[in-house]
């Protein structure tokens, strides 16, 4: 899955009053039509990208380049590094268990690492090839990878790196999302689908058509309100009830999305689209959604990760040269320019 953002998002809700059911929580509604890119950090160094996930706590950034992790301040200072993750594609943190999690597709394994120190853990093997999404749960206290080539979803005990189980997908899963109540749910690319998975019992309880979404790549959650927002390469969100899995809406992105992100503070989702736009789906807080505004950003910053302390987003890119002349039938990629990778961020004009 090239270039996907992890994002994952659990809020917790209060059952403790019994005298009177809870108040549904309000959604914000920022005027997030004033967005802009503020500012470009520049990181530079060799190699790809993916998922970028932000630690808004620790105001840290976990950016996997290929062959390592680069650690990140918010300001875009190195302050450290996870090395040996090759073909990494995403990171998992667990701040409960003062833990991380990288998801290393090409060595089909998972590296655990201690948070405050940045010292590796463990590197351990997956039970599916080319893991790529990763996702840590906190109601289970177990982490997932979706395994793209092995089809399938290897869990991990958090805490032991011991293997749980492994769940069969039908297809190649794409990003992951978790209600925090222990429910996960995932994109599945080739069959159009998102599956919605008991973590307590390791099994697929429920498979939902996201038609007309095509190829749905990106996946976010409203913890709150049960509605997911997924992404596809056919140029539409779609916002899906958590519960039911009914597509509510579909509405129109940029092209080449491959991120989505949720900011519970705005009550906006964003679609980060590869052409250099960011789109801003807005909800009127009577469950209707609507595209509140779309912003140009930077070519290929197609993955994303939102501060909910701050409500900046961020968002990896780079700027690459010609694709070199290949031969009728094959592929080429325009190759990266030494020192241009950078991070876009977005915020609110003052």
């Amino acid at each position: 899955m090239p270039f996907l953002l992890p994002l994952l998002l659990a809020l917790g809700m209060d059952a403790s009053a019994q005298s009177a059911p809870a108040a549904k929580p309000k959604i914000a509604t920022t005027p997030s039509t004033k967005l802009a890119v503020l500012r470009t950090l520049p990181i530079g160094g060799d190699g790809g990208w993916d998922y970028v996930t932000l630690d808004s706590q620790a105001k840290r950034i976990y950016l996997p380049r290929s062959t390592r992790v680069m650690v990140l301040d918010l300001e875009g200072k190195q302050v450290g590094e996870i090395p040996n993750t090759a073909g990494v594609h995403g990171v998992a943190v667990a701040r409960d268990l003062d833990r991380g999690y990288t998801s290393n597709g090409r060595a089909n394994t998972m590296t655990a690492f201690k948070l405050s120190t940045l010292e590796v853990i463990k590197e351990v093997k997956t039970t599916g090839e080319n893991p790529d999404a990763i996702l840590y749960d906190p109601a289970t206290k177990q982490v997932f990878t979706f395994n793209g080539r092995g089809k399938n979803a290897t869990v991990f005990n958090a805490e032991t790196l011991d293997v749980a189980g492994t769940i069969p997908m039908g297809g190649k899963p794409e990003f992951a999302a978790t209600d925090g109540k222990g429910r996960v749910f995932v994109n599945v690319e080739d069959t159009h689908e998102l599956l919605a998975i008991d973590a307590r019992n390791l099994r697929v309880l429920s498979r939902w058509s996201l038609k007309p979404l095509e190829e749905p790549s990106g996946l976010a959650i409203d913890a709150a309100h049960q509605r997911l927002f997924a992404v596809g390469r056919n140029k539409l969100m779609a916002i899906v009830d958590a519960a039911s899995g009914k597509v509510l809406t579909t509405l129109p992105i940029g092209e080449g999305c491959d991120g989505v992100a949720f900011d519970p503070g705005t009550g906006c989702a964003y679609a980060s689209n590869g052409e250099g736009s960011l789109t801003i789906v807005r909800n009127d807080g009577k469950d209707h959604f609507a595209v509140a505004g779309t912003i140009p950003t930077r070519k290929a910053a197609r993955t994303l990760a939102v501060d909910e302390k701050t409500h900046l987003l961020y968002l990896p890119t780079a700027v690459f040269g010609p694709a070199p002349e290949v031969q009728p039938g094959q592929r080429s990629r325009p190759p990266m320019l030494p020192e241009s990778f950078q991070i876009v961020v977005v915020g609110e004009i003052r």
